[in-house]
């Protein structure tokens, strides 16, 4: 099977996965948590969208994020997306590190003034940026 293939069936995957779990909110009738999760990724994409046009991010930051989009754009990953848990968890993990990198040069609040989601899901996304360990300097 070609790499294409991969990627079009690990990302069907991923959008059943995703609109089950936004469903079954809906139907516990947790109607908040449903949109919060339903609009998560896209909240994401503007969000490194606006950092990378806001003149207050800089240059070295918005090349990182220019390269984040490029390397989750791409079919092929450091592990495979069809490899459940591990193939998205190196995503996520390159995520948190380009945008703990994006906080530091700018601060919290460029991300607050950018985030277009619900406030609860910013809170996931700087808590996470918040835990990432830092890297070593040499």
């Amino acid at each position: 099977m070609s790499s294409w293939l991969w990627l079009a069936v690990a990302l069907g995957i991923g959008v059943l996965v995703w609109t089950a779990f936004v469903i079954v909110l809906l139907a516990a009738g947790r109607r908040e948590e449903a949109r919060a999760l339903a609009g998560f990724i896209p909240d994401c994409l503007v969000l490194v969208g606006r950092l990378a046009r806001d003149p207050r991010v800089p240059r070295r930051r918005k090349f990182l994020l220019l390269v984040l989009a490029g390397y989750l754009a791409l079919p092929f990953d450091l592990v495979p997306d069809f490899i459940p848990v591990a193939g998205q968890l190196d995503d996520l993990i390159v995520v948190v590190l380009v945008l703990r990198s994006v906080l530091r040069g700018s601060g919290e609040s460029v991300l607050r003034e950018h985030w277009p989601g619900p406030e609860a899901s910013l809170g996931v996304i700087l808590a996470a940026v918040r835990s990432a360990p830092r890297a070593s300097r040499r």
